[in-house]
C-alpha cells in the first residue's frame, strides 16, 4: 500500500458529501471520487469537493484503496461486499444493513480476506473523548433519551434503526454483558424499550423523530457513581471518582466525530491501531439488538 490512501463514496447524498469533505481534508488521502446510481449527484460532488464522478461502481472500486458506503441503509450490503472482494477496506455507514444475514456477510468476507472493515457509530468519538470507555467498572443501568422533531432524511428505516441504534451500540461497547431479555413499545416514528444483560446490566432507551423538541441525555450508573451528561444544554455530572473530561464537547474529536471515526479507520487500515472504533462486527451486534428490539415492537 502506498503512503497516499486512496479513497472512493459510494452514495453521493448528504452523507456521502460528508464522507467526500473529510477525505478531501486528510493529509495522506486523495478522494477520487464517488459513484451514485444517479450520476448527477456524483457529478454535483465532484464539483464542489474535487475528484471523479463515476459511472460504474466497479469502476470507482477499482481505482480506490478503501471506500465508503453511503448509500441507503437497504443498498448496503451489495457494494460493501462487492468492495470486499476486491481487495478494499470498508467503513459503512450506520446500520451496516437491515438483515443480520446481510451484516454476517459483510463480516464474514472482511475476516476472510483480512480487510479492515468500519461501522459509522461516530457516538463512539465522544465518548471515547470523555473518557467512559476508560472507567474499570461494568455499569449497571444506562438511561439515554435521542428525540428531535420530524426530518425527511432515513426515513427508509425506522426510527430504532436510524436513532435508537447509537445508544444500543453505546450500551453495547460499554460492557461484554450479553442482552437477555428485550422489551419495546411505540411505533416507526417513536420509541421506547427496554434490555436486560446477562450481568444485571439494565437499559433504557427512548427514541423519537416526531417530537415538539429535541431531547439527548444520558445517565449511567456504576457501583461507585453516576454521570449524567445532557448533550444539548452542556451540562454534565460525574459523583464516580474516576476522572472524566466534562469539557468533551469542547475537544476536536467530539466537534467532529465523522472526522474523528474516519482518522480511527484509516489508522487500522494502515496498521497504526488494532481496530476502528466500531468494526463491522459490533455494526452486527448493534444491529441484531436494534431488530430484537423492533420484533418486540412488533415491526
Amino acid at each position: 500500500m502506498t503512503d497516499i490512501l486512496r479513497a472512493g463514496v459510494i452514495g453521493a447524498g448528504v452523507f456521502g458529501g460528508y464522507h467526500a469533505d473529510k477525505y478531501a481534508a486528510m493529509a495522506g488521502v486523495e478522494l477520487v471520487g464517488a459513484y451514485d446510481h444517479h450520476l448527477v449527484h456524483a457529478e454535483s460532488l465532484a464539483a464542489r469537493v474535487g475528484g471523479r464522478a463515476f459511472a460504474d461502481e466497479a469502476e470507482l472500486i477499482a481505482a480506490v484503496d478503501i471506500v465508503s458506503i453511503a448509500t441507503p441503509a437497504s443498498a448496503h450490503v451489495a457494494p460493501a461486499l462487492a468492495a470486499l472482494k476486491a481487495g478494499r477496506a470498508v467503513y459503512v455507514e450506520k446500520p451496516i444493513a437491515t438483515d443480520l444475514e446481510d451484516a454476517d456477510a459483510i463480516v464474514a468476507e472482511a475476516h476472510r480476506r483480512g480487510l479492515v472493515a468500519a461501522c459509522g457509530f461516530l457516538e463512539r468519538a465522544g465518548f471515547a473523548a470523555m473518557g467512559l470507555f476508560g472507567i474499570p467498572e461494568r455499569p449497571l443501568l444506562l438511561e439515554a433519551a435521542r428525540v428531535g422533531p420530524p426530518s425527511p432524511r432515513n426515513l427508509d428505516v425506522s426510527v430504532v434503526l436510524d436513532l435508537m441504534i447509537h445508544d444500543l451500540d453505546l450500551a453495547l461497547a460499554l460492557s461484554p454483558a450479553q442482552p437477555l431479555t428485550v422489551e419495546g413499545e411505540g411505533g416507526p416514528d417513536d420509541a421506547t424499550a427496554e434490555a436486560s444483560f446477562d450481568d444485571g446490566f439494565f437499559c433504557r432507551f427512548h427514541a423519537s423523530r416526531v417530537a415538539a423538541r429535541r431531547e439527548r441525555t444520558m445517565r449511567l450508573v456504576f457501583p461507585s457513581g453516576e454521570v449524567r451528561v445532557n448533550f444539548l444544554t452542556h451540562a454534565f455530572e460525574n459523583t464516580t471518582p474516576f476522572a472524566l473530561d466534562p469539557a468533551f464537547e469542547e475537544t476536536a474529536a467530539y466537534k467532529d466525530r465523522l472526522a474523528a471515526s474516519l482518522a480511527a479507520f484509516i489508522a487500522a487500515v494502515r496498521g497504526q491501531a488494532p481496530a476502528p472504533l466500531a468494526s463491522a462486527a459490533d455494526g452486527a451486534r448493534a444491529l441484531d439488538l436494534a431488530l430484537a428490539v423492533e420484533q418486540a415492537l412488533g415491526q
